[in-house]
């Protein structure tokens, strides 16, 4: 889908595109973005400045759960999840994930269990990165499919990156586009009609982008892997993306 078509009615207009920033450019900005909220997650709950989640856990709309990726806390995603709330959509995290550096199917039972125990259901699963493989593993390790509607995924290597290879430990290294667990969640394709796939014109953690056959794919002029959470246009778009899929007939 092409970033005209992708922008939603009433949305920011689309921003310059990500080529007329130069690509070394792109990378500082977004890793002295990504500083400044590892360093507010962490200094803002040393000062008891950090957002409480419970209170955007109100309203009368369809729920939505964050996830976040992988060493992000929940709060990566409240720009979006600010905006929801403001719409009348309960958010709920999932406290138990912390840095998120589980395997991808732990990290999924994690989030299935905060809906059974809230008895959440209808649920539109809110995601950046990492948290969109563990959505899609949600969705298909789900006893009840009622519990969750869909999954709107911001940068997500469905197909992995060729960088996870080069990288130390398990944690990161998970994403490699060969990894076992990796390749048997891509050959789940029957959840994929459920999921809108958003992401950055130019990511400089995901080079293979992160088209996902048979999801709805959202390309946005923009550039970066973490800056673009807290960009208006993405913003705009995955609030119509959660719309579009909350008004969607359930399966």
């Amino acid at each position: 889908m092409s970033p005209a078509a992708a922008t939603p009615p009433g949305a920011t207009p689309p921003a310059p595109s990500a080529r007329r920033t130069p690509r070394l450019l792109s990378w500082a900005l977004d890793y002295a973005y990504v500083a400044g909220l590892q360093a507010r997650s962490v200094f803002g709950g040393a000062l008891r400045r950090r957002p409480d989640p419970t209170l955007l856990a109100t309203g009368d709309g369809p729920p939505v759960l964050l996830l976040p990726g992988v060493y992000e806390t929940w709060t990566f995603l409240l720009p979006v999840a600010r905006r929801l709330n403001a719409l009348g959509h309960p958010v709920w995290t999932v406290p138990a994930l912390g840095l998120n550096r589980l395997p991808v199917a732990d990290s999924a039972r994690l989030a299935l269990d905060v809906l059974a125990e809230r008895d959440l259901t209808d649920v539109v699963l809110v995601a950046h990165s990492k948290g969109g493989l563990i959505g899609k593993r949600m969705m298909v390790q789900e006893a009840e499919p009622r519990r969750i509607r869909g999954l709107v995924a911001v940068n997500t290597p469905f197909g992995g990156s060729r960088y996870a290879s080069y990288l130390v430990g398990r944690t990161l290294r998970a994403f490699a586009p060969g990894n076992v667990d990796l390749l048997d969640l891509s050959a789940q394709a029957d959840a994929n009609e459920r999921i809108t796939s958003v992401y950055a014109e130019f990511d400089p953690h995901i080079p293979e982008q992160s088209v996902l056959a048979g999801a709805t794919n959202i390309e946005l002029p923009l550039a970066g892997h973490f800056r673009p959470l807290a960009h208006p246009l993405l913003v705009d778009t995955v609030v119509e993306a959660v719309r579009r899929t909350s008004a969607a007939p359930p399966d």
